[in-house]
């Protein structure tokens, strides 16, 4: 399940400069982490974003996880 979640990540310094974002959709995992930490839930932010799936959002927070296990982040 990891492996498939982590093909929703893109890293393409072409899109958003870089930035993890969402299936090269421009939708950075930053903002997937705002949108959750702001109090909206998954279905929401589904509902806000069509193009978004559920998978997108367990792969931001896998992503977000992930980056916290690092001992340095430069």
């Amino acid at each position: 399940m990891e492996n498939q979640l982590w093909q929703c990540i893109t890293l393409d310094p072409n899109i958003c400069h870089g930035k993890p974002c969402i299936r090269s959709l421009r939708y950075p995992v930053e903002l997937i982490l705002e949108l959750l930490s702001s109090g909206m839930n998954a279905k929401e932010i589904i509902d806000d974003y069509e193009d978004l799936q559920h998978e997108d959002i367990l792969a931001a927070l896998l992503c977000a996880a992930r980056l916290t296990q690092e001992k340095s982040i430069y």
